[in-house]
């Protein structure tokens, strides 16, 4: 049974595009990967109730089979930390149940890929963060690191917390958030090489704002196949897909 929490540096750094991009490329890949989004929050509010857009996007780039609801247990509406997002809804987040059910999900598949929200320490109730649950699932956190000015410091700090608490890693994704020539960007791969020793697993070049990627993967049909190909691709190239599944 192998789970990796794809945890980021801080909230919208590309974590659901990385997590979304990888399930993509190790399905065609013969992979059987699944994927979870244990709280989403910040949902927005339709006719069928709240919808949970990024896992959404996750469930069709890995073309789950399992309803919505089981990738998303918990939809809140406000864009906060998921303690304070179910304290304000109303809702008391069941951890023990979340992990049950993902460890079930977990020992149907090869690998499964499970997105935080925001970054590692963030609660999901007032007592467990994003780390008590990969610690309490056994999980390797894959950090992706949103490659901008402050990127460094962010990421070193989450590599610490995850050394510090003796939690598996197996390794970072930088992401870049700006386009080629800024000099932060630029410099922070080489930067964060020589001053950690945890594996960088690639980077996602710039790609400008991702949102209408995932909706297109979300939109169905020839969109989607269109968005699975190109995420697919786009992680063959510049991720290191043997490292993140285990195979060497």
């Amino acid at each position: 049974m192998s789970i990796i929490l794809v945890t980021g540096t801080d909230t919208g750094v590309g974590k659901t595009l990385i997590a979304a991009a990888l399930a993509a490329a190790l399905r065609r890949r013969g992979t059987r990967v699944g994927v979870a989004k244990p709280v989403e929050t910040g949902c927005r509010t339709t006719p069928d109730g709240l919808y949970p857009e990024d896992a959404a996007a996750l469930a069709a780039a890995a073309d789950a089979r399992e309803p919505l609801d089981v990738i998303c247990p918990y939809r809140l509406p406000d864009p906060l930390a998921p303690a304070v997002a179910a304290e304000r809804a109303g809702v008391a987040i069941d951890v023990a149940t979340l992990v049950a059910g993902l460890r079930i999900r977990a020992a149907a598949h090869d690998l499964l890929l499970v997105e935080g929200a925001g970054g590692l320490l963030v609660p999901i109730t007032r007592t467990t963060s994003f780390a008590d649950l990969a610690a309490t699932l056994g999980a390797e956190a894959l950090v992706v690191v949103g490659s901008r000015l402050g990127a460094v410091n962010h990421a070193l700090l989450t590599l610490a917390v995850l050394a510090t608490r003796g939690l598996p890693v197996r390794g970072y994704v930088l992401n870049r958030l700006a386009p080629p020539g800024d000099l932060a960007a630029e410099t922070n791969a080489p930067l964060l090489r020589s001053l950690t020793a945890v594996p960088c697993l690639g980077e996602m070049p710039w790609l400008g704002d991702a949102a209408p990627l995932l909706a297109a993967l979300r939109a169905g049909g020839d969109a989607r196949a269109a968005a699975c190909t190109r995420l697919a691709a786009l992680a063959e190239a510049h991720l290191d897909l043997d490292a993140v599944s285990g195979a060497r």
